[in-house]
């Protein structure tokens, strides 16, 4: 089979692999139909290449249609169209029994000190291989797989894999009181989506983002988002907007990459040039982020409010404002979406005919899979105003 394989820091390549086969019986194997570029596939492209090995598949945001199924699975079976979540959780251990999906017992990568494995990402989750290929193996589907129904477009159910559970879990985590508000920082997918879910549970929403074409989408679906041009200011005018106050909370969904952090940028950049094993350590042990997006949060939320982080962080000596944290009283919430958690909440919404979150309304690039690492290029660089790539194999 063809499938998106990674050779090096912005080096991904299309290229022959063996087909999936059934490994245990709680096994699955899915013909991948749609699978998405996520932000977090831009840091394995750009950051983390210490971690993953060359030919890795990559990949984690895919749906498709059973082609077989291990004699432990029957909650789907050939012929169903399913999505796979990014997290692989077995349903039935104590973190499972918790609803922290992202902490499954089962499939915990202990010897990383990690938790849940991970579709298509890094030796730190487990190094599975990922859904941007024409087949997918999929462990423990006697739980996983999500059944969706027939009769609608793949772009309304692919992102119940990944965005639309994070985003979700995102804003249920930033704790906004009834009629209140939330400044999204970031408006890639994961923030249009939080954007949109917020404004659609009632809450007042400000955006703040740099890219034009990121703000005219958010604004399409009603968002307000601060002109490009004041990002760097954005607690001034934010407070401005909120009686002095800032907004109840805010949602970090940029991360580890933001810019307008040059000392952390340049420790990323030199620590990409040290030999893998070496660079490995080195950030397991001493690894900073950028930091721009967090303390601009930090800035934001006001007094007693919640800082909701969905964004990717990967360091170990992160330096944070503790006494700017403790005297404003933050709540801090983050972690890997528990994406089986959320999908009650989720599936009336995307088979709703009206699309009320805009579903069909966030990919803006459509490619065929030998065309991913032009999708991979564009996206990372924000070229041609590439938002949300999906890949069809």
């Amino acid at each position: 089979m063809k499938a998106v394989t990674w050779h090096g820091k912005r080096d991904v390549r299309v290229e022959q692999v063996p087909d999936p086969a059934l490994k245990e019986p709680t096994d699955a194997i899915v013909r991948i139909t749609t699978t998405a570029i996520c932000g977090s596939d831009l840091h394995l492209y750009e950051v983390l290449g210490p971690f993953i090995g060359e030919g890795d598949i990559l990949g984690h945001e895919p749906m498709g249609i059973v082609e077989e199924v291990g004699p432990e699975v029957s909650h789907i079976r050939p012929g169903d169209r399913v999505v796979i979540p990014f997290n692989i959780s077995c349903g039935h251990c104590h973190m499972c029994g918790l609803q922290l999906y992202a902490q499954c017992e089962t499939t915990q990568v202990r010897d990383q000190g990690m938790g849940a494995a991970l579709f298509g990402y890094t030796k730190l989750y487990g190094e599975v291989p990922g859904g941007q290929a024409e087949y997918l193996r999929v462990p423990q589907a006697q739980f996983g797989p999500i059944k969706v129904p027939e009769g609608m477009p793949d772009e309304r159910f692919v992102y119940l894999s990944d965005v639309l559970p994070t985003s979700w879990q995102a804003v249920a985590w930033a704790d906004i009181p009834p009629g209140g508000s939330v400044t999204v920082l970031g408006l890639g997918p994961i923030g249009q989506m939080c954007a949109r879910i917020a404004r659609h549970l009632g809450y007042r929403v400000i955006g703040v983002e740099r890219v034009h074409e990121r703000v005219e989408m958010a604004r399409r679906h009603g968002i307000e988002v601060l002109d490009p041009g004041r990002a760097d200011v954005a607690g001034d005018e934010i407070r401005d907007m909120t009686d002095g106050r800032g907004t109840d909370a805010v949602i970090d969904a940029v991360g580890m990459e933001a810019h307008g952090s040059p000392g952390a940028k340049l420790a990323q950049t030199m620590t990409g040039l040290m030999p893998d094993r070496a660079a490995a350590g080195l950030m397991q042990r001493a690894g900073v982020d950028r930091l721009a997006a967090l303390n601009q949060a930090i800035d934001i939320v006001r007094r007693g409010g919640t800082i909701s982080i969905i964004g990717v962080y990967g360091g170990m000596t992160d330096p944070l404002p503790m006494l700017r944290l403790f005297d404003k009283g933050v709540t801090l919430r983050m972690g890997q979406a528990h994406v089986k958690r959320w999908i009650d909440d989720l599936m009336p919404l995307v088979t709703d005919p009206a699309d009320p979150l805009g579903t069909e309304d966030l990919a803006t690039h459509r490619l065929p899979l030998d065309q991913a690492p032009h999708g991979y290029e564009i996206f990372q660089k924000k070229r041609d105003g590439a938002i949300k790539v999906l890949l069809k194999p």
